[in-house]
């Protein structure tokens, strides 16, 4: 038996890599900022909470209100970071846990910021290297 067959289910038919996501975009890297803000392994978001906390362009900068997408992650992480800290102090198990963010919503008009929760999740990578991603928390 190969190391990839299972007993119970057979052999593996087929896997996807954290780098497969990465290159196809599904995982978009947090880079460098990651370490930055404080964090010690790498952060990726997946290509909604993206879209939803940091993506953000020229056009709603017109419509809406002048962001910065490099802000805007700073944000994510910052308020990532917080809950990994506030986590711990309060000796929660567990590799994930959800935070708050306060971000504004590219709908076209808003310009208030609104509370959303993300969920980061902390799991091993193609090697067994610790690895975090940060979601939706309707994701897994």
């Amino acid at each position: 038996m190969s190391k990839k067959d299972h007993p119970v289910f057979g052999p593996t038919i087929y896997t996807y890599t954290r780098a497969q996501a990465l290159a196809d975009g599904v995982l978009i890297d947090a880079g460098p900022m990651a370490r930055e803000v404080g964090f010690r392994v790498p952060v990726a978001l997946t290509g909604a909470a993206w879209q939803d906390c940091v993506a953000w362009t020229e056009s709603e900068n017109e419509s809406q209100t002048c962001q910065d997408p490099d802000g805007r992650l700073w944000d994510v992480l910052y308020m990532a970071t917080f809950g990994v800290r506030h986590h711990r102090v309060r000796g929660k198990p567990g590799n994930e846990l959800l935070f708050k963010l306060h971000r504004v919503p590219r709908d076209g008009c808003s310009r208030e910021p609104v509370l959303t929760k993300l969920k980061l999740v902390m799991g091993p990578g193609d090697a067994g290297e610790p690895v975090i991603t940060i979601m939706l928390p309707h994701e897994d």
